[in-house]
């Protein structure tokens, strides 16, 4: 149907989704689920999906929830360990489990292997005051059922028992420990991703489009959205029109949020930070290895670069990888251009950028330490973990780009933040999701901010509220806080998803 046929209001689907990544997998299933008539139609540049930050090479695939994240418990000025922000991304991991399990449960998809596994999730740290830092995380978050099953230790022989090779050939005499929480997982988003594509493919009114590219996006006098896109493989350009629009391109997201030109979305800018792995090409090695070990950042580092030796499992395979190093290019996107951050940068979000920019020059003298590493200074990075660890065993990989967002201030300049940042229209009728990690294992609690944002009427109905709670048991309630009830949650989800 053409524009000039359309009656005023008309539109050619209910709901535009821009990335096929898992965001908008997971927002495109929870809104099919609480509303089944609506008409989705999905967009996505490249000629798969997950092929961005959602895929198994580009992210850490850790489930991040918090247990050995050291960034997400910061020590305070008084010396005390502030746990609020790892409690918040444990619950949200928590209510994605929740998610998955009713996935599995009614069928939508199958097979939990394929996308979760069980690993335990370990924190290690070497000096004095390192360790006198992990112990006091440690007590701080005993305190919290979330993490009431985690594991401490100083004693080097029983880090050796959890993780050998670390050990191995480490000095007696230095000092160190570590924290263990056996519940940890290993997701790999990219296969999550596209099993919740099949599923959503095969109901009515869905519309997947690959190879197609949104040019423009801009509100009409029905106050609905006309979305300009461009097939890539015949270069051919249409306008769809929807009454609403999901930006979720990952770290394309900022350049067409800009696009839409709403009012909430001037002031935001990105800063691109690019990143490599160290890929383990030994078998033996790879398979003596059961964890992901996190270490503690670098001063001035981003807290995508925290330091972990991942054990993963891509493609029904394990795998070993140990970084990320962090680098520096101007794309938003892996397959972005290099034009991406000239793009972006506008007269309202110039100043908070650089403002951003003069605040944070640790980070920059950090990227710029990073670009120049040579393979030897790399391996100089992993022997800190494997101290027997040898270049020959080890090759580079290069991993996803993420785009961390500068915010404005008050005051007109800007900060930059790491996490993610849901930006949507004073209306609801269109929405953006801007940042990087914990993304995707937040994801779901994500969408139900943003459902509780752009469809705020919808969300207040008894069947909306009765369908949540049956997708999303704990919706509403507090885990932290009730002991009985977080448990009873992890041991139902865990026997759905395979992960005891």
């Amino acid at each position: 149907m053409t524009k000039k046929n359309k009656t005023v209001g008309e539109t050619d689907a209910d709901i535009i989704l821009i990335g096929a990544g898992i965001m908008s997998a997971t927002l495109g299933v929870l809104l099919k689920e609480l509303q089944p008539d609506l008409s989705i139609e999905i967009y996505e540049r490249l000629d798969v999906a997950a092929a961005e930050s959602s895929d198994a090479w580009n992210n850490a695939g850790t489930g991040h929830s918090a247990f050995c994240e050291l960034n997400y418990t910061p020590e305070k000025k008084d010396g005390t360990v502030e746990i609020s922000k790892a409690v918040h991304i444990a619950e949200n991991f928590e209510v994605s489990k929740q998610f998955w399990t009713y996935l599995i449960d009614k069928g939508l998809i199958s097979n939990p292997e394929n996308f979760i596994r069980s690993i335990p999730h370990m924190s290690f740290v070497w000096g004095k005051k390192n360790v006198e830092f992990l112990k006091k995380r440690f007590e701080a978050m005993q305190k919290c059922d979330l993490f009431s099953d985690m594991q401490f230790t100083d004693d080097a022989e029983k880090i050796k028992d959890w993780v050998p090779l670390i050990m191995d050939g480490r000095k007696k005499t230095e000092k160190v420990a570590a924290t263990r929480m056996d519940l940890g997982t290993d997701v790999n988003f990219g296969s999550l991703t596209r099993d919740m594509f099949s599923y959503l493919k095969t109901q009515k009114n869905v519309s997947l489009f690959f190879d197609h590219e949104i040019r423009d996006l801009e509100k009409n006098e029905s106050s609905h959205w006309e979305v300009k896109v461009k097939n890539l493989e015949t270069g051919k350009k249409r306008k769809r029109t929807a009454k609403f629009v999901f930006i979720g391109a990952g770290g394309g997201s900022l350049l067409l949020l800009e696009k839409a030109d709403i009012e909430e979305g001037k002031g935001f800018g990105g800063f691109p930070v690019s990143g490599q792995w160290l890929k383990c090409t030994n078998e033996k090695i790879i398979a003596a290895h059961h964890a992901k070990v996190y270490g503690k950042a670098a001063v001035g580092a981003p807290p995508m670069s925290v330091p972990h030796l991942d054990t993963r499992t891509i493609n029904g395979k394990q795998a070993l990888l140990f970084g990320p190093y962090a680098g520096f290019s101007t794309k938003f996107l892996k397959n972005g251009s290099f034009m991406d951050l000239a793009k972006s940068i506008k007269f309202n979000n110039i100043r908070p950028m650089i403002s951003a920019g003069l605040h944070n020059i640790d980070l920059t003298k950090y990227l710029i330490d990073q670009v120049r590493q040579s393979p030897e200074d790399r391996l100089e990075a992993l022997k800190e973990y494997l101290p027997k660890a040898e270049l020959k065993d080890w090759e580079l990989e290069n991993a996803g780009q993420r785009v961390q967002v500068i915010k404005k201030k008050a005051s007109g300049g800007g900060m930059l933040e790491f996490g993610t940042e849901v930006v949507n229209a004073a209306d609801g009728s269109i929405a953006a999701l801007l940042g990087a990690s914990p993304g995707a294992s937040t994801a779901v609690s994500i969408m139900l901010d943003l459902l509780s944002r752009c469809f705020k009427k919808e969300m207040e109905t008894a069947e909306w509220q009765q369908k949540i709670k049956e997708i999303i048991p704990t919706y509403g309630i507090d885990l932290a806080t009730d002991a009985a009830l977080c448990k009873s949650t992890r041991t139902r989800t865990s026997k759905a998803l395979k992960i005891n």
